[in-house]
C-alpha cells in the first residue's frame, strides 16, 4: 500500500500500525485484504474476541514490529487512543484510513452478510451515532479518507481537515 517509511538518521526502516476507521459495513475489513493482506497482521476484535487478547496481540506485535492493522471500528478517539499511544511508544508510523459511508448504504450491505457477519441494525445505528472524525491531534503520522467505487473497489484521498 504505502512505501514503506525510512528513518531519516539510521536509515532504518520504520514499522506501521495501520488504524481503520469507520461504522461497519463500510469496506474495511475488504480494503485490509485488497491492500494489507500480504503485508500486515491483522487485528480484529470480531477474531479475538476479548479486549485482553487484542491487547496482547497488539503488545506482541509492538515488541516484534510487525506491521499491523487494527480492523475494527475504532469510532472515537478515546478508542483509537488504546493503539496510537503504544504504538507511537514503540516507534511505529501510524496511518490512519477513515472509510465514509452513508447508513442507508452499510446497512444495504449488511443485509447482505451472512451469519455471524451479519451485525443487528441497531449495532450499526449505534456506531454511526458515536463516530467521531479522526484528527492529526491524535498523534496519527498520516491519514487518509477512502470511500467505496463500485468498479475499482476504493478510492484514497489524503487527509484534509475541511472534509
Amino acid at each position: 500500500m504505502s512505501p514503506a517509511t525510512i528513518h531519516p538518521t539510521t536509515g532504518e526502516r520504520i514499522p506501521q500500525l495501520v488504524i481503520l476507521i469507520g461504522i461497519q459495513a463500510s469496506g474495511k475489513t475488504s480494503f485490509y485484504r485488497e491492500h494489507f493482506l500480504g503485508s500486515h497482521v491483522r487485528i480484529s476484535l470480531d477474531l479475538l474476541r476479548t479486549r485482553n487478547r487484542e491487547m496482547a496481540f497488539l503488545s506482541l506485535c509492538l515488541e516484534t514490529r510487525m506491521d499491523t492493522v487494527v480492523d475494527n471500528t475504532n469510532p472515537t478517539a478515546i478508542e483509537r487512543a488504546r493503539y496510537i499511544a503504544p504504538a507511537k511508544a514503540a516507534g511505529f508510523h501510524v496511518h490512519g484510513f477513515y472509510f465514509q459511508s452513508r447508513v442507508s448504504d452499510a446497512l444495504a450491505r449488511n443485509a447482505q452478510r451472512q451469519g455471524d457477519a451479519r451485525i443487528p441494525d441497531v449495532g450499526v445505528l449505534g456506531c454511526a451515532k458515536r463516530l467521531e472524525l479522526p484528527s492529526r491531534a491524535e498523534s496519527f503520522d498520516q491519514l487518509s479518507y477512502v470511500t467505496m467505487v463500485p468498479i475499482s473497489g476504493f478510492q484514497i484521498q489524503e487527509w484534509n481537515d475541511g472534509l
